[in-house]
């Protein structure tokens, strides 16, 4: 029980990776690495009292370096798109990378993912921090950013993210963790079911930019208010899922008071290992995997592909800071960004 650390790995510029381990008193664990503050390994019991790790991911630290599905990667300042890279605040424009067509990713190209983060542990948590200079990928402001997991005895892993900043800017914070409750190795992930406690999505254009409308998912495809398969309708002639190759969409949480509250569910009737996701966050990213590449090395020997594993990002929503009617990522200068996602495993 408690936290324990090990070396990782080592890149080939010489920097140490480390992994912070957290193991409750029923044996689960979860490994996070200070690379990135990447969750690598999520290792629960199915319903037979077998360990299955049901997150995907890499076994070394040299292959998230390059690694376009981000897998358990912490992403910021600004987690999902910016339509054209580019935004304004107080009356000044910023123009930040273009890499998604000709919008900006994750605030990419200088992904927080290849940073190396300063790190304490205790007991059943690790905190990762880093300083983000005034300009660092575009934005503005020099900020100080601090992520906390904490595995709890009832087998959730807490994600407590916390920001502040000299100047008004973007704070958006998520996880790209790649769920897969049946087991990282298993490859598909069609059969498993889930649940979105959300009346509303935001459709994108092609670019899976938001258009600014608030669309109801009532009869269409995108109403998950009722456990599905995933495989169900992913494929339907739906232009949203045309575009898209699948889900990758977010979608408007109900009940929004800054309030954790039950957000999402899955379940793998094959293990019977079950995920409850919790938020105080107005918006979440259901994406299934639709562009991650076909034999990808994994962990232990596995093979990853399309559709392979699914995330719930939560958020505010995609390019929010350019649609009015959005719930607002802007930090004003000197206030606290502060929100905290909880994923909660148990077997059904």
């Amino acid at each position: 029980m408690g936290c324990s650390k090990e070396v990782f790995g080592v890149l080939s510029d010489g920097r140490q990776v480390e992994a912070y381990i957290l193991e409750n008193g029923k044996g689960t664990k979860g490994v996070f690495l200070n690379l990135g503050a990447i969750w690598n390994r999520m290792i629960v019991a199915d319903r037979n009292g077998e360990w299955k790790d049901v997150i995907l991911g890499f076994d070394s630290p040299e292959p998230y370096l390059t690694d376009d599905a981000f897998f358990g990667a912490i992403v910021g300042r600004n987690a999902n798109r910016i339509g054209g890279g580019k935004f304004t605040l107080e009356g000044t424009t910023y123009q930040m990378a273009v890499n998604n067509g000709p919008n900006n990713l994750h605030s990419g190209t200088d992904f927080y993912r290849n940073r190396i983060w300063n790190a304490s542990a205790k007991e059943n948590q690790v905190t990762f921090s880093l300083v983000s200079e005034d300009g660092d990928q575009g934005f503005p402001g020099k900020a100080q950013i601090q992520v906390t997991y904490t595995l709890g005895e009832d087998d959730s892993v807490s994600i407590e993210y916390e920001m502040t900043a000299d100047k008004t800017t973007i704070a958006n914070f998520t996880n790209h963790c790649y769920f897969n409750l049946a087991g990282q190795d298993s490859r598909t992930i069609l059969d498993q079911k889930v649940r979105i406690l959300a009346e509303s999505f935001t459709p994108t254009d092609a670019g899976s930019i938001p258009t600014g409308e608030i669309r109801k998912v009532e009869g269409t495809p995108m109403d998950l208010r009722q456990f599905k398969a995933i495989g169900q309708e992913i494929d339907s002639d739906y232009d949203q899922l045309r575009m898209a190759k699948g889900y990758d969409h977010n979608w408007v949480l109900d009940d929004y008071h800054k309030q954790v509250r039950l957000a999402a569910e899955a379940k793998a009737e094959e293990t019977g290992i079950g995920l409850e996701v919790y938020t105080d966050l107005p918006g979440i990213q259901f994406y299934t995997g639709n562009y991650i590449g076909e034999g990808i090395q994994g962990k232990d020997g596995a093979k990853y592909g399309m559709r392979a594993g699914y995330c719930f990002e939560t958020q505010y929503f995609p390019d929010a800071v350019n649609h009015e009617n959005f719930p607002s990522p802007v930090l004003q200068k000197g206030e606290t960004y502060h929100t905290v996602t909880s994923y909660r495993f148990s077997v059904k």
